[in-house]
């Protein structure tokens, strides 16, 4: 898996100071993408056990709330196995840091059982380490500066975990709970 950045001390893709790890390759290609240079599998560097180390690393300040991943996709197939090995290790070693992901793919149509960018063993593990989750394509015709940590109105910030605890056997994907972080005291309007 290559990478194109890693941002540290990110403050634009979720709460607080930040770690942003922007893993290359992409295949949803959504029309406007930020980051387009990234949907290229081979764009940017290798991540190494040491590019790890120096993102576990830069976590460990009080002032750090947690990782996000973005890309590119970190949801496809062939990103998750080794995105999985990292947030695996900072819920172990950093329990108190939080993990953000940002996917094109939408939740609860791709990423369950028999989903599209579904991989047995692999991406419920990846879930499960997730705290918040913003889903669903850029749609450049919804898009709105104003939104809190995402670039149009038809994406969702999910509440994993209580999202995930609302699964049944006729319901695998759960009832999807939206994050909130709380009152929002002040907003800009165009």
């Amino acid at each position: 898996m290559n990478y194109g950045a890693i941002k540290y001390c990110d403050i634009a893709n979720g709460v607080g100071v930040r770690t942003s790890l922007f893993v290359s390759g992409c295949r949803v290609h959504c029309p406007g993408c930020f980051n387009g240079e990234a949907q290229d599998f081979d764009y940017g560097l290798p991540v190494t056990r040491e590019v790890v180390d120096g993102i576990i690393e830069s976590l460990r300040p009080s002032y750090i709330r947690g990782l996000s991943l973005l890309g590119g996709d970190p949801m496809e197939p062939e990103h998750q196995a080794e995105l999985v090995q990292i947030v695996e290790r900072v819920v172990l070693e950093l329990p108190d840091k939080d993990v953000w992901c940002y996917t094109g793919y939408v939740y609860d149509r791709d990423l369950v059982p028999g989903g599209r960018r579904y991989v047995e063993g692999v991406t419920d593990r990846l879930l499960d380490g997730i705290d918040v989750l913003v889903d669903g394509p850029f749609i450049e015709a919804e898009k709105d500066i104003t939104l809190r940590f995402r670039g149009s109105a038809n994406q969702r910030l999910i509440d994993l975990a209580a999202t995930r605890a609302t699964a049944t056997a006729d319901n695998p994907s759960g009832d999807i709970v939206i994050w909130s972080d709380g009152e929002v005291f002040g907003t800009h309007h165009m």
